[in-house]
């Protein structure tokens, strides 16, 4: 299934409203880094509602709805107008634009904001071409608009690109509950089929239970109609010889990538906890890429561990020992690795060549697409453990080609 082909209906849609000439096709080019709107200073050149289903990194799929501006005169306006109203009922999110030129009255922007939040849709505002009156005076209507409509509102200038990551930040943050992924793996196999998982029992998992991202997945199966099938490493080879199929999918700590990879059929698909994490936590072809960064890393770089919870750590930790240990491996004892733990993530991403985050199972998708955000921004690779773990080891396509997404589109 290729990036292009999720279905509408699985896309967060973000709609775009305000008046004609607001910066609305402006904006969503912005977003999309892309030429996705036609731009005109002539009012009124977008007429009927257009919807671009599009794959925006690292928001994953969406559809982006550019309309026609709200004050729309005459009899054709006001259809176009109504057109725009219909859109409403399919919107997940409502960006309402105000340019900073033309903030003094907004009785037509309380109208649409009633209209908007009548549907329940969660609304942000955005004060564009803010060039027009300098960032001063931005600043303060900003914070009267905030005052006067009663939502969030971001100051924005199509001319700066460090305006892309603020949006998409408030885009992020502001998006429905259900924008979070509804699924790990229950998505990639069938009812009644049969799902191996292989969880060791080392050090790192606490006594006596499965560690979070573990029991995530499990529970994900049993919802989806599955078999969950679990073993430890030493148990796995038997497991599967009791079978009398193959199962549809195994999935294991990716610390044994090599020794499951070697024990499992080639035509029997296999990834990760870590892996399913970070597909249902943030955007599994963004930390592709940055997997790919491991192999231009020289020894004089810096890499940021980042860590979504506070655990003690123990002895052979994955994040700060492991991972740190096989990368200086292959470029030298002289890579310097810091680490960040719970909340705290470092202002200054510039001096870092790759981010390796953990799985975020503490995190919610939004929280992680935050940072996801903040590294692109800054041109920062950004990947997580297991992700990076797979490219370590060779077999980074082997382990992601059973998602959708990577089966036409390869990585």
């Amino acid at each position: 299934m290729d990036l292009q082909e999720t279905p509408r209906g699985s896309r967060l849609h973000i709609g775009f409203y305000g008046r004609r000439n607001a910066g609305k096709s402006s904006l969503i080019n912005l977003v999309t880094d892309q030429q996705t709107a036609l731009v005109s200073d002539h009012a009124g050149t977008t007429t009927d509602p257009v919807i671009k289903s599009m794959e925006l990194l690292p928001l994953g799929p969406v559809a982006v709805i550019d309309t026609a501006g709200l004050d729309d005169e005459g009899d054709l306006g006001r259809l176009r107008i109504s057109r725009t109203m219909e859109m409403m009922d399919r919107t997940d999110l409502a960006l309402l634009i105000v340019s900073a030129a033309d903030a003094d009255d907004t009785s037509l922007e309380r109208g649409w904001l009633q209209e908007l939040r009548k549907r329940k849709i969660p609304v942000i505002g955005v004060l564009s071409q803010i060039d027009r009156v300098g960032p001063d005076k931005a600043e303060t209507v900003r914070s009267d608009l905030e005052a006067g409509l009663g939502i969030p509102f971001t100051c924005v200038s199509v001319n700066k690109r460090e305006c892309r990551a603020v949006l998409l930040s408030s885009i992020v943050k502001n998006a429905p509950t259900d924008f979070e992924s509804p699924t790990f793996v229950g998505d990639i196999f069938n009812r009644g089929d049969a799902v191996v998982l292989v969880a060791p029992q080392d050090i790192q998992a606490p006594k006596g239970r499965l560690i979070l991202p573990q029991v995530q997945v499990i529970r994900d199966i049993l919802d989806n109609g599955g078999l969950a099938l679990t073993a430890t490493l030493d148990q796995f080879p038997r497991l599967l010889d009791s079978l009398k199929e193959p199962p549809a999918l195994v999935i294991t700590d990716s610390q044994v990538f090599p020794q499951v990879n070697s024990l499992l059929p080639r035509d029997v698909p296999l990834t990760s906890f870590s892996i399913v994490m970070a597909r249902n936590k943030g955007d599994l072809a963004t930390f592709v890429r940055g997997a790919r960064a491991i192999n231009g890393l020289k020894e004089s770089d810096r890499i940021l561990v980042a860590e979504a919870c506070t655990h003690a750590p123990l002895e052979e930790d994955i994040g700060r020992e492991k991972l740190p240990r096989w990368l200086k491996e292959r470029v030298g004892n002289g890579l310097t690795v810091d680490i960040s733990t719970g909340l705290d993530f470092p202002a200054n991403l510039k001096e870092y060549s790759l981010i390796l985050h953990c799985g975020g199972c503490m995190f919610t998708r939004k929280q992680l697409m935050s940072r996801m955000i903040k590294a692109d921004a800054e041109n920062v690779p950004i990947t997580n453990y297991g992700v990076a773990i797979a490219e370590i080891n060779g077999i980074l396509e082997r382990v992601t080609e059973v998602f959708p997404e990577f089966k036409k589109a390869g990585n």
